[in-house]
């Protein structure tokens, strides 16, 4: 005879109280940023939004995940950081295009549900959410065990902004002269942590982390802990005077620029024209990596850089603190990138 007062699921490895317990806290948790607009957020089939304000709409989407910068998380046991990160990423993606994030899921896989983790998680979302008026409207907690450890975990998140289809930046505005204003990075953001890891050797070594460092000012884990930065309020500053965005993620400058260019222009990038963070420094001497191969794989303190006609330059400038031109455009026929 069976015993039905065995709950088989959860020997199995996932446990449904657990879970609904989760959804209730996580419910409570994103609310916090929701604005009239949500009509329905976390809990039910789908998330309710209500689109208003717009006339002739065009929505901008965005998907992106936070690599392997989710080890040093486990590491460190600094969880909130990388929910930050999760939606800046997103969200820069979006507001490029000229966009207002409207609203961010979540998608977070885990071998055995944690909840001090995922809350953590969760906290840092809705906390960057907050932050650029956007609302945590819904997400996905699925325990996995027999694809995941218990105590590992991957993450994505999913943005949609708006933008009046007459407002959508149009790089082929662009023209020969026209200037590239770099806004700073927070650090290394959410690219090149394989590479870190490896420069510094943290699989084998976990106590240089915490180790502090002269050059640095702060703990290595410090440094690199700092979360993505979010551009949402200095797209907003810089609306009707810039003509396209740059968001400096994974490929650096020389691969993200041309994506942000029409055919026939290139960059040319003025050689010390911004002040590079010493950590990139520091990771180019210990690793022994060339200048060509960081510039294709870290922002180099450069996270986001807008195209704009000369004119529109003092303004920015004068808006944006710690913002310095940095460039221009070129004409290239293969859209080159010079630095």
């Amino acid at each position: 005879m069976s015993n039905s007062s065995v709950d088989k699921y959860k020997l199995a490895g996932v446990d449904r109280n657990s879970a609904e317990k989760l959804k209730n806290s996580l419910a409570s948790i994103a609310k916090s940023s929701h604005g009239p607009e949500v009509l329905s957020g976390i809990g039910g089939f789908g998330g309710l939004y209500k689109l208003a304000s717009y006339k002739n709409p065009v929505l901008v989407s965005s998907t992106d995940g936070v690599g392997t910068k989710l080890l040093l998380g486990k590491l460190t046991g600094n969880y909130k950081n990388l929910g930050i990160d999760l939606v800046n990423a997103c969200l820069n993606d979006v507001i490029v295009s000229g966009a207002d994030p409207l609203f961010f899921l979540d998608y977070i896989a885990i071998g055995k549900i944690d909840q001090v983790i995922i809350n953590q998680l969760v906290s840092g979302m809705s906390l960057a959410c907050e932050s650029a008026g956007c609302a945590l409207i819904g997400g996905e907690t699925a325990e996995m065990p027999g694809i995941y450890r218990e105590e590992d975990f991957d993450m994505a998140g999913f943005a949609v902004g708006a933008v009046e289809e007459d407002e959508l930046l149009n790089p082929d505005e662009i023209n020969v002269g026209d200037s590239l204003v770099g806004i700073p990075s927070s650090g290394i953001h959410t690219n090149g942590f394989s590479l870190i890891r490896k420069v510094f050797n943290i699989e084998n070594n976990h106590a240089i982390l915490t180790k502090y460092s002269d050059t640095l000012g702060r703990t290595l884990a410090e440094e690199i802990s700092e979360p993505h930065r979010s551009y949402v309020k200095e797209t907003s500053i810089m609306k009707g005077r810039v003509k396209s965005l740059a968001h400096i993620t994974g490929g650096g400058l020389i691969e993200n620029m041309p994506r942000s260019l029409p055919r026939g222009i290139g960059a040319k990038f003025y050689k010390e024209s911004w002040k590079v963070p010493v950590i990139f420094d520091l990771i180019q001497s210990e690793g022994d990596i060339s200048l060509d191969e960081m510039n294709r794989v870290f922002n180099m303190g450069i996270g986001m850089i807008a195209i704009c006609d000369s004119k529109n330059v003092d303004y920015i400038l004068e808006s944006i603190p710690h913002t310095s031109v940095i460039g221009e455009t070129i004409s290239s026929s293969e859209s080159k990138i010079i630095i």
